[in-house]
């Protein structure tokens, strides 16, 4: 008679075997280096007011930060994991038995995408047509999770996204003359 043992659950209550951990990232911001919010992403449900008071406490803390600072800091009980590229921080919220290393490089992967996308992307890129910039997000996370890790195959998917808005585009400036509106 064989014996079988349950899976070990972790105190979060994810087993150790085959199962994943915790969600990669709880939350993507970008900000400005005069603490404006440019992009955030929330991969959990929270009340407005959390939000608030995580932006408000996560930008205090990175932003606080001298360059030379190591880009992983502790907040409550959650990791952030940082990195500045020209004027704007991209800060992950991760859980604490996350790699940060990994996390390091899905900011450095979205940065990537991002310069291949608008060709050497700024902050103005990103304000002006922020729709494309949660695009290219929604691409390579979905739930907090790295979802595609092939750079041409996010690259396509958002052509084939510009394609057929400017399919859509044409359908409807060509309804507008018919119609006599233009």
């Amino acid at each position: 008679m064989a014996i079988q043992y349950a899976p070990r659950l972790s105190p979060s209550g994810y087993s150790h075997g085959t199962h994943a951990d915790p969600e990669l990232c709880s939350y993507l911001i970008l900000l400005s280096r005069q603490g404006k919010v440019r992009l955030a992403k929330w991969f959990t449900t929270l009340s407005p007011k959390d939000k608030a008071k995580i932006v408000k406490d996560v930008s205090q803390l990175v932003l606080a930060r001298r360059t030379r600072m190591c880009n992983f800091l502790e907040y409550k009980d959650t990791k952030i994991v940082y990195r500045r590229y020209a004027s704007l921080f991209f800060i992950a919220g991760c859980s604490s038995e996350d790699n940060e290393l990994i996390t390091l490089e899905i900011i450095h992967r979205y940065v990537e995408q991002m310069d291949k996308y608008y060709g050497n992307v700024c902050e103005l890129d990103i304000i002006f047509s922020f729709t494309k910039a949660y695009y290219i997000l929604d691409e390579l996370l979905l739930a907090g999770e790295l979802q595609e890790s092939s750079k041409k195959n996010v690259l396509r998917c958002i052509s084939q996204q510009d394609s057929l808005e400017d399919m859509e585009d044409v359908e409807a400036i060509e309804n507008a003359l018919k119609t006599g509106i233009l």
